[in-house]
């Protein structure tokens, strides 16, 4: 009977996040950056669906979905931030096999959903732009729920099976994964077993909440384009591309990150470099969507102001 290579090997139970161990000297510095980050992310993202919960006007199509996002944005931020804040901070840096496959599937199926949730609002900015009067009649509200449900359901279930055969794997040493939380890539390296089948599933299942949903994105905002530039006057097209400007800025650098993420060659030279586009996507850009969406939206500030209103009548 042949027996396995890593049946004599000892198998680990937990793993060491180096995290940023390479400039140990700005430990403090990036805690204190990091944290104030993850305040602003947290705080932005909800004061974002309070002023949707609470603001009548804002109860549309195109507010749902915002909402979905914010709401998405809390949970993905803070199922990396808390961690990876201890590791930098503490002498603290291990975290269970079974708690770092957790923070996987979480952040696999969360960024999954962000992606297929930025595919639903391109389609919702379409049909009011392009599809103008019959807009009310097919973005009902009964749409908007399948399409948000679908969204999460779909992405959750699509990484289970990634997570299935994860929790196959078998993990002999080193223990060791040099960076600040645990990502897919680094996680199978460490794997003393044949993960081939593993990452071709894991390679198809994110390549379908990746690509689909980008190239949906694309097809939207192209129709949208095209029907920007027949109306006549200035004033519309401008009223009308703004609109959708925040999204496309938002689906930019959450898409440009992503992709120079895992476009960098994987060498130790790089190391830091794909820590640094991973901060973009998992720390800045969950921050930065409530200051783009409200930065330029009359309906929030409408909303703000009313809120703030409330609020200084009631002190008086």
């Amino acid at each position: 009977m042949v027996i396995p290579p890593w049946e004599n090997q000892t198998v680990i139970v937990e793993f060491v996040l180096r995290g940023f161990s390479s400039i140990l000297h700005l430990n403090i510095s990036l805690f204190v950056m990091f944290l104030v980050f993850y305040i602003l992310t947290i705080s932005g993202n909800i004061l974002i669906v309070l002023l949707v919960l609470f603001n009548h006007p804002l109860h549309t199509p195109m507010y749902f979905f915002l909402v979905n996002l914010s709401f998405l944005e809390i949970w993905y931020t803070s199922n990396i931030v808390p961690k990876m804040l201890l590791i930098i901070i503490s002498e603290q840096k291990t975290i269970s096999v079974a708690g770092c496959l957790a923070q996987f599937y979480f952040f696999g199926s969360l960024a999954a959903t962000e992606c297929l949730l930025l595919a639903v609002m391109s389609y919702d900015r379409y049909l009011a732009i392009c599809q103008p009067l019959r807009y009310t009649v097919l973005m009902t509200g009964p749409l908007c729920i399948r399409l948000a449900a679908g969204s999460w359901i779909c992405c959750f279930l699509l990484t289970s099976v990634t997570m299935v055969l994860l929790c196959r794997l078998t993990f002999c040493g080193p223990n060791e994964i040099d960076h600040f939380f645990c990502d897919f890539t680094p996680l199978v390296h460490l794997s003393c077993m044949d993960t081939s089948l593993t990452e071709t599933i894991a390679f198809a299942t994110s390549s379908a909440v990746t690509l689909v949903p980008f190239l949906l994105i694309t097809a939207s905002y192209s129709c949208i384009l095209a029907s920007i530039l027949r109306i006549p006057s200035g004033s519309g097209r401008r009223k009308a591309f703004s609109t959708c400007s925040s999204h496309i800025i938002v689906v930019t650098v959450f898409y440009g990150t992503l992709i120079a993420t895992y476009l960098v060659p994987s060498t130790s030279s790089s190391q830091l470099l794909r820590k640094g586009f991973s901060l973009l996507y998992t720390i800045l850009t969950p921050m930065s969507n409530p200051i783009i969406y409200s930065l330029r939206n009359r309906d929030i500030h409408e909303a703000l102001k009313k809120c703030l209103r409330k609020k200084s009548s009631l002190l008086i």
